[in-house]
């Protein structure tokens, strides 16, 4: 898929964080992009900023939670433009817990938002890509799915749950012109967690700005690339790539890196300080990213 002019791209998570910039930057392309998140008024806004940029926007609020009703959103979007070339599964929620502090609602939502969500809407326009013979489904999954963190258990387990079926997909789809990608960010600066809970990211991590990543998820569209990490810095990014394929024969080893690191203090400080905010405005500390974080 070299060119996305004039091409229907559906972006779940639209309305906010990462899901903001990869819209801007496929209207750059002159695609049309079907935003799809809860919220009408931040959906308006996004569309506005699109059609600004040389793209088509169109806004259609959706709880993503509702995973029964995903098939009307469907013949919603079949309606209003027609059939969908790309599918930007984006959306995605995190809450910073100690494992057992988790409550039952809390651990479905995450799942169906970042992972069950993403499978059923996949689900309902795969036949149509293969009837026109193409299609592009990119998942923005996280780095946290390639390497559990603790205090974000449920968050990586989702994401680990959307990498590991986005593969399995790929293989079946090979000899087919639709293809299905994960990409995979690390830390993420100016949205999300980075911003929601003002703790600092550890130095040694690295962190990439949103446009970086948007730009990222373009050259996957352009081009076939089944899976990829996404750090702005080189180093960092060939050094995580390596930890990863390290830590499948020693996980131990990666554990200790990533309390060297800083990691599991950061998700610690980030559990805390959205607990005290949440007592202190009576909230549960919910965090909708529409990204994907580092763990």
């Amino acid at each position: 898929m070299t060119t996305l002019k004039g091409k229907t791209v559906l972006l779940t998570g639209a309305s906010r964080g990462l899901g903001v910039y990869i819209a801007r930057t496929l209207a750059k392309e002159q695609a049309t992009i079907v935003g799809v998140s809860r919220s009408k008024s931040e959906l308006d806004q996004v569309c506005s900023q699109i059609n600004d940029f040389g793209g088509k926007g169109i806004g259609i609020p959706f709880d993503m939670t509702n995973v029964t009703e995903l098939s009307t959103l469907v013949q919603q979007v079949d309606r209003i433009v027609g059939p969908v070339d790309i599918l930007i599964n984006n959306a995605g929620i995190e809450v910073y817990r100690v494992f057992v502090n988790y409550s039952l609602e809390e651990i479905q939502s995450i799942v169906t938002t970042n992972l069950l969500s993403a499978i059923e809407l996949t689900r309902l326009l795969l036949p149509s890509m293969l009837e026109r013979g193409s299609g592009k489904i990119i998942n923005v999954a996280s780095i946290a799915g390639k390497k559990g963190v603790a205090y974000n258990s449920i968050y990586s387990a989702s994401k680990a749950g959307l990498i590991l079926w986005t593969d399995a997909i790929r293989q079946e789809l090979a000899g087919t012109d639709v293809n299905i990608s994960a990409i995979c960010p690390g830390y993420v600066s100016k949205v999300g967690m980075t911003v929601n809970s003002h703790v600092p990211i550890p130095r040694l991590a690295g962190i990439s700005t949103p446009t970086y990543i948007a730009n990222a998820i373009l050259k996957s569209l352009q081009k076939k690339q089944p899976e990829l990490i996404v750090n702005e810095n080189i180093l960092t990014e060939i050094m995580t790539k390596f930890l990863f394929a390290f830590g499948q024969i020693y996980p131990e080893f990666v554990d200790k890196v990533y309390r060297l690191i800083g990691v599991v203090k950061l998700n610690q400080r980030r559990a805390d300080k959205l607990n005290d905010m949440a007592i202190m405005s009576n909230k549960i500390p919910t965090i909708l990213t529409n990204t994907a974080v580092l763990k």
